[in-house]
């Protein structure tokens, strides 16, 4: 490796386009920057989208792309688009679906046979191969390996991010970022966080984090369900049930219990409610009278929890001073509690926005353009609106929904409404991602087509719906109270009992609660996230803190053995990057090499499909890989200069799998 970490050797067998252009520069002196820049010169040219600075094996696509260019008779562009990286190694580093270059003339298994045959000698790939209609290219291993190991020890964390992709234009980033905004988390003030609010979190933070890394501003949103006349029965509930110092010291708990207790008032009271006007159902029915029934119920209703709850959210949305007061205590305390959880996952917010949030005036456009657009009307008092009515069968099956209460209070939809457009205004946003259960998908699908009916299609066509199935069987061992916090320390607690049973490896720990903790974290995201989002899973304590498997602690432990290796080798920065990377010959480091190249790809790709199983699959495939190589790629004990070769390699095998660890809120440890 180059001495200068910051002009790594690329290749002493580089591109033969880009030595035939630099022929007064020795082949060794030919670095990455140089070859990266021709490369890109070469993109540009064709109409490419190379992005080698970004992605390495964007060089490969290059060459290729106009190597193609002259047998197929396609634009090198096109081509270039087409080369996807592979799923198992055995099937080549890059793929080209022959029948998607439309070539006339020929069957696509002969097309791809001859392409095999004609193309040209190359010293950074071997002749490629045809297997059917696909064209499958194996890179050669030393050109490769003195390409992607400078580059990751290069860029470091910034490895396998491309900056590039979120920019409003590419070719002028003066213009500036993107911005999306991710919704997320959202649980409801006084209510457990359950199961959903959990999974949102943990999704919502990896898109977070995956936009930033493709360059986009991201505005991380917590929309708190803290309005409507649940709040007007949290209030009166601490009226009557509420402690100053129990609320001092776990608000989100006492304001739970206390809503608790007036739900086991105000559920007697509805049942009895609901059960007379059945009986007002059937009298009606036979036609019988009904005055005195109805009086009893109305009376009923008027002094009842709910009612009284009802009351004190209209005392709120006309703005009375002292509701709003009790308001803003408890929505402040509940979000300081919350911000101390979500830190422990590596969550932060930049906007804490809510139901509440939605200003009246906005509330009542959003009705009016509602009403312009002919799709409110009224029903029994309320406002609706009634999809059914949509010439179009996929809008019909939307339904019916209300918009507005027929005592004039707000409801879900008419908020959501009315803050899409609020967010609009205010942030101008590219994208806007709501990351919600599937058991919701008909709201947020009703609240799109209406936001695109009544005029807004502007804003509808930004927003994406990232749903996700449920969680099955969560609770804690105090009961089934499903509070974050609780639900963290179980599994923290489980996670320091099996860190316990290793005497020697515990007593080196520095913080081994901490260590449990951060394993426990790790151990319920990687859990949530292996399957696909919209699949339904299990909730498993046992499975999901064992270090067998694909597991988080796996995943942890994986990277604190690389760290031990680091310790033990006591190699500097400079020392690494000296090393002959020639010497790295054995098929699990040309292997684990080119599994590393594709980090990059996988990121692309991870911000097609939106799920962080595509990440996390990924990295298991490289620890597993790792675990496989240690006694063939022994670093401690090794010749010298073999030695650092191999640190090499392992120093960027931890980098990528730290990336990667990140990318999906984790916290890698380097010891345990």
């Amino acid at each position: 490796m180059d001495a200068d970490p910051l002009d790594p050797v690329w290749s002493s067998a580089s591109f033969v386009g880009v030595q035939d252009r630099r022929k007064n520069i020795p082949p060794q002196k030919c670095s990455f920057a140089m070859a990266a820049s021709q490369a890109l010169a070469d993109a540009q040219r064709v109409g490419a989208p190379a992005d080698p600075y970004n992605n390495p094996v964007d060089l490969y696509r290059d060459q290729i792309s106009r190597d193609l260019a002259p047998l197929t008779g396609k634009p090198a562009g096109d081509i270039f688009d087409r080369l996807a990286y592979t799923q198992t190694l055995d099937k080549g580093d890059l793929n080209l679906p022959v029948p998607a270059l439309r070539i006339q003339g020929k069957k696509p298994n002969e097309q791809a046979a001859e392409l095999a045959e004609k193309y040209p000698d190359n010293p950074a790939l071997e002749k490629p191969t045809a297997n059917g209609p696909i064209l499958q290219f194996f890179f050669k291993s030393e050109p490769l390996v003195r390409l992607v190991i400078p580059s990751i020890l290069q860029k470091k964390q910034h490895y396998g991010n491309n900056y590039t992709l979120g920019l409003k234009d590419p070719s002028d980033p003066s213009k500036g970022a993107k911005t999306i905004i991710v919704e997320f988390s959202s649980p409801n003030i006084a209510k457990p966080f359950h199961a959903g609010h959990l999974r949102s979190t943990i999704i919502g933070g990896f898109l977070a984090n995956l936009h930033e890394a493709a360059g986009w501003k991201v505005i991380r949103m917590n929309y708190l369900g803290d309005w409507g006349r649940q709040f007007g029965l949290l209030a009166n509930a601490f009226e009557t049930y509420g402690s100053e110092e129990k609320l001092k010291q776990d608000p989100i708990g006492h304001l739970f219990d206390i809503y608790v207790a007036i739900n086991k008032v105000s559920g007697p009271e509805e049942d009895e409610i609901k059960t007379k006007q059945e009986q007002l159902k059937q009298l009606e029915e036979r036609k019988e009278d009904t005055a005195t029934l109805a009086t009893e119920i109305a009376a009923l209703q008027a002094k009842s929890t709910n009612e009284k709850a009802r009351q004190y959210f209209k005392r709120l949305e006309n703005g009375d001073e002292k509701a709003l007061a009790v308001w803003r205590r408890f929505r402040d305390l509940s979000i300081s509690r919350y911000e101390k959880t979500y830190a422990r996952l590596n969550i932060h917010y930049d906007v804490y926005s809510g139901e509440s949030q939605v200003e009246m005036w906005r509330l009542d456009r959003a009705c009016n353009e509602l009403e312009q657009s002919g799709l409110s009307e009224e029903s029994k008092g309320a406002i609706i609106v009634d999809l059914t009515k949509n010439k179009d069968k996929n809008v019909k099956k939307l339904g019916k929904t209300l918009v507005k209460k027929s005592d004039g209070s707000s409801l879900y939809l008419t908020r959501d409404l009315g803050e899409a457009v609020k967010r609009d205004e205010l942030y101008h946003f590219d994208k806007m991602i709501y990351v919600i259960s599937s058991q919701q998908d008909v709201h947020v699908n009703q609240m799109f087509k209406i936001l695109e009916l009544m005029g807004r299609k502007e804003i509808s066509d930004k927003c994406v719906l990232v749903n996700f199935g449920m969680v099955l069987g969560m609770s804690t061992r105090k009961g089934t109270v499903k509070f974050l916090d609780d639900i963290l320390r179980d599994v923290g607690d489980e996670m320091h009992g099996v860190m316990k049973k290793n005497d020697k490896k515990y007593s080196q720990v520095e913080n081994p609660e901490q260590t449990a903790d951060t394993l426990g974290i790790s151990a319920v995201m990687v859990q949530d996230m292996k399957g696909k989002r919209i699949n339904n899973y299990e909730f498993s304590l046992e499975q999901m803190c064992s270090f067998e498997g694909d597991t988080g602690p796996y995943l942890q432990y994986a990277h604190a053995r690389l760290c031990s290796i680091t310790r033990k080798a006591a190699l500097t920065a400079e020392e690494i990057n000296s090393a002959d990377l020639s010497l790295l010959k054995e098929s699990h480091a040309i292997n684990l090499v080119r599994v590393l190249a594709s980090w990059p790809d996988m990121v692309q790709q991870t911000l097609k499909t939106l799920e962080p199983t595509t990440v996390l699959t990924y990295l298991f495939k490289m620890t597993h890989m790792l675990s496989s190589s240690y006694d063939v790629l022994q670093v401690v004990g090794s010749e010298p200069e073999l030695k650092k070769a191999r640190m090499a390699l392992y120093e960027a095998a931890r980098q990528v799998l730290h990336n990667g660890m990140k990318m999906l809120g984790l916290n890698p440890v380097e010891r345990m």
